[in-house]
């Protein structure tokens, strides 16, 4: 028996610590929050999603129309990484980008959502994205004199593509690209920029000169030419070269932007919205407060319902909340509005745990047995309940969370996170601290502990 009192005293002790690392971290956060370079506890602030930071929310349109319905969905991952990788450089705090697809009245558009905590100003967000280069290669049209194409500008003019005639666009494009080398030619020591591509782009760009050996390739960079070199033999390695009479400066620009990212397709900001700091806020401090409210208020229902079970159960339940807070820390998990839902929902779900226990226990206490032996029943026959429970909470996070978009992934994710840990709270540690009692007789006062509303715990025989 001493141990297990051993132990749960380790069990409090360690929860205790856990709540001031909590409590210290964010006290540190927030004195040092203008600080370039917090340390210490500071490190671990809890990450805010933009409905409780702020932020930038834009919706850009990306153009599909030339690429083949079997290459759209990975055009768009690629396109998705590479604004991820973009705005990574400039150290955003959990940037979400989403693909939307479907539901559009031109079937050759999909939309890609970006959302960037802590970025109030749109034009900043829009400068982190930025104008990343469209890079593509394009064969000789074998058929002389075509007509030329009218295209539509963004600014809705309709302007002749002069090149659209004389070239035809291939497969191979920027999402290929491994990386990009500032290089200088041995002869005039101008700067070239050197590709070299991944391994499907490797084999793209050597059919591409295999099948035009004697005509020209062109390279095209935001739609324009900017080399148009003539393929005397099929290359292989997968490595290309733009000699478009670069500055120095220019080919080192065009190297960085080629490597953070060329674009697979246009895209287009159509949408902007910035949520302040000060409706983030707010809504911090409503999720905060009811998340408070609905923890006080099923501690009270506990204890006035359960008495000792009850009282023993809310610490463990302090101990659960404290541990899922360290964990938001941590991971760390992005904290959105249906973040803080779920995990007031696992609260929820702790505390049901800790009914079906209580009451199994009420009725073996009732059909004659001691405490101690109604307490290892009472969790022995609970438990398969319990399990079960869990389990199918389980599932449904998982599915939410593989199928949910980013709003329900935040709820998903939290909610899944409480389960498991609430598992541990409410079978573990509550069982522990019940165990550490040891009652071997059953008095008149300890029906009344082991009672619940407005009755006791007396044994019916």
């Amino acid at each position: 028996m001493w141990k297990t009192r051993i132990t749960a005293l380790l069990i409090l002790l360690l929860g205790f610590g856990i709540g001031y690392f909590v409590y210290k971290s964010e006290m540190s956060h927030r004195a040092v929050v203008k600080d370039v370079a917090p340390k210490g506890l500071a490190r671990f602030p809890f990450k805010l999603g933009l409905d409780l930071s702020g932020g930038s929310h834009l919706v850009y349109r990306a153009d599909v129309s030339q690429i083949a319905s079997t290459q759209v969905v990975d055009s768009m991952s690629s396109l998705r990484d590479v604004i991820e990788r973009r705005i990574n450089i400039f150290g955003v705090s959990e940037p979400s980008i989403q693909v939307q697809d479907g539901g559009f009245s031109n079937q050759g558009e999909q939309r890609l959502i970006v959302d960037l905590p802590g970025v109030t100003d749109v034009s900043k967000a829009i400068a982190m994205i930025g104008e990343t280069p469209v890079l593509d290669f394009r064969t000789e049209n074998p058929v002389k004199d075509a007509p030329q194409q009218a295209v539509v500008g963004k600014d809705g003019n309709v302007t002749v593509d002069p090149y659209a005639s004389k070239y035809i666009k291939t497969e191979l494009t920027g999402r290929f690209l491994d990386k990009a080398i500032l290089e200088f030619n041995q002869n005039t020591g101008e700067p070239v920029v050197a590709l070299q591509f991944n391994a499907e782009g490797s084999a793209l760009f050597e059919k591409i000169t295999r099948e035009n050996i004697g005509k020209s390739v062109a390279i095209f960079l935001d739609g324009s030419p900017i080399s148009i070199p003539t393929v005397n033999e099929a290359i292989t390695g997968g490595k290309a070269q733009i000699s478009g009479n670069f500055k120095p400066q220019e080919a080192k620009t065009l190297v960085g932007r080629l490597n953070s990212g060329a674009l697979p397709v246009n895209i287009e900001l159509i949408s902007t919205q910035t949520i302040g700091p000060s409706l983030g806020s707010q809504a911090t401090a409503a999720g905060v407060k009811a998340a408070l409210i609905g923890f006080l208020a099923i501690a009270l229902f506990l204890i006035i319902w359960y008495r000792l079970p009850g009282l023993i159960a809310t610490v463990a339940l302090s101990i659960y909340a404290v541990i899922m807070l360290a964990i938001f820390k941590l991971l760390p998990v992005t904290l959105t509005a249906a973040g803080i839902a779920g995990f007031i929902i696992s609260i929820g779900i702790a505390v049901d745990a800790n009914v079906l226990i209580f009451e199994r226990i009420k009725e073996e206490l009732r059909g004659g047995s001691n405490v101690t032996d109604s307490m290892h029943n009472g969790f022995k026959r609970a438990w398969l309940s319990v399990r079960d429970s869990n389990i199918s909470s389980i599932i449904t996070a998982i599915i939410l969370y593989w199928f949910g978009t980013t709003l329900i992934k935040g709820f998903a994710l939290v909610f899944l996170i409480g389960v498991l840990v609430s598992m541990i709270s409410a079978i573990s540690i509550t069982r522990l601290f019940l165990y550490t009692l040891n009652i071997k007789k059953t008095s008149g006062f300890t029906n009344f502990l082991f009672g619940s509303g407005l009755s006791s715990a007396k044994s019916q025989k």
